[in-house]
C-alpha cells in the first residue's frame, strides 16, 4: 500500500479540534491525538518520569507515583521557562510516536491532532494542514479560562493563511462533519 496521505488538524484552544478529529475518523481516517500521545508519555514512559522527577521531585507526582498532569500545568503555565523544559522533553517524543504510528497505518488517510503544529515548525511533517478556527468568544465558552497558553500561540489568521482547508467552527457537529466529508473527498481525488 502507498504511503497514506498525511494530513495535522490544528487551532486554537476551544476550536473544535478535536471534534474535527473525531468526525475524521467517522470518514475513515486513521486518526491519533498529540494530546493523548502527551497524556500517555506522562502515564507510562519511564524515562520522561525520571526526567521530571529529577527537575521538580516529587512534588507533581501523586501518592501512587503517577506524574499528577494539573500539578505540572500549574508549574509549568506559570513559568515559560519551565513549559520550554517540558516541550523540549516532550515534543520530539511526540513527533516520533505519532510518525512510527502513521508509517503503521493500513488506511489511505491519516489525520494527527497538532494544537503546536506551526508554533513548532511540525507543518513540514504532513501533506496536508487543516485549521479549524472559531471567534475568540465562541472559543471561551468551549474552555477553561484564559491561560499562558493562549498567548504563545500564533494568531488564528496567521494559521489559516498557512493552512490547506480552513472551518470557522461556529456552527452545528453536523456543518463541521460535512466539513471534514469534504476534505475527505477532495483528498481522495
Amino acid at each position: 500500500m502507498p504511503r497514506p496521505v498525511a494530513v495535522a488538524v490544528t487551532g486554537g484552544i476551544g476550536a473544535g479540534k478535536s471534534e474535527a478529529l473525531r468526525a475524521f475518523a467517522q470518514h475513515g481516517a486513521a486518526t491519533a491525538s498529540s494530546d493523548e500521545i502527551v497524556h500517555g508519555l506522562l502515564a507510562g514512559d519511564a524515562e520522561v518520569k525520571r526526567a521530571i522527577r529529577e527537575r521538580w521531585g516529587d512534588a507533581v507526582f501523586n501518592g501512587d507515583g503517577a506524574i499528577d498532569r494539573s500539578r505540572v500545568a500549574e508549574r509549568v503555565f506559570a513559568d515559560r521557562d519551565e513549559l520550554a523544559w517540558l516541550e523540549a522533553l516532550l515534543h520530539p517524543k511526540v513527533v516520533q510516536k505519532y510518525v512510527t504510528w502513521r508509517e503503521d497505518q493500513n488506511a489511505w488517510l491519516t489525520v494527527t491532532e497538532v494544537p503546536l503544529l506551526f508554533e513548532t515548525g511540525g507543518e513540514k511533517r504532513f501533506d496536508k494542514v487543516v485549521v479549524i478556527t472559531a471567534p475568540a468568544e465562541v472559543r471561551a465558552t468551549r474552555r477553561r479560562p484564559v491561560d499562558e497558553r493562549e498567548t504563545r500561540l500564533l494568531p488564528e489568521e496567521e494559521k489559516a493563511a498557512r493552512a490547506d482547508y480552513v472551518y470557522e467552527n461556529t456552527g452545528s457537529l453536523e456543518e463541521l462533519d460535512r466539513f471534514v466529508a469534504e476534505v475527505v473527498e477532495d483528498l481522495s481525488r
